[in-house]
């Protein structure tokens, strides 16, 4: 059973598709980063704040006569947009890799056919004389 594993484990796909999510777990900090650095910052600029600090305010913060402190209910759409923004980029990445993969593949010439050989109808013939010869 171990060796099974082994076998499976050491296949190429399995390989290739640990590269490849190793390699989109690191391109997902650098499209946050350029979100949050980069992105966000430039379109903070148009609401006159810091675009993840966007939010809808339904209930304020409030102090109870009691002294209890209420923490504000509030919508962070802001925070939403930036993840927003930090899909269709990955999204639009992975489209142009694949549009890329997908012309290499088709320049590559597919390998010559095998000669053909007699087709069904010509066996059979070939069949019928041998029978009639009989």
């Amino acid at each position: 059973m171990l060796k099974e594993f082994k076998t499976f484990a050491m296949k190429g796909n399995l390989v290739d598709i640990a590269v490849a999510f190793v390699m989109g777990a690191a391109f997902n900090k650098v499209v946050s980063s350029l979100t949050g650095g980069i992105v966000s910052p430039l379109i903070g600029l148009i609401f006159k704040s810091d675009f993840k600090d966007l939010k809808y305010v339904i209930t304020p913060e409030t102090v109870t006569e009691t002294g209890e402190k209420i923490d504000e209910v509030a919508v962070l759409y802001g925070e939403f947009l930036t993840n927003v923004i930090d899909f269709i980029i990955v999204a639009f990445v992975m489209f142009l890799l694949i549009k890329g993969i997908n012309a290499l593949k088709k320049k590559e010439k597919p390998a010559p056919a095998a000669p053909k050989g007699p087709t069904d109808i010509e066996l059979l013939q070939e069949i019928r004389d041998l029978l009639k010869k009989q």
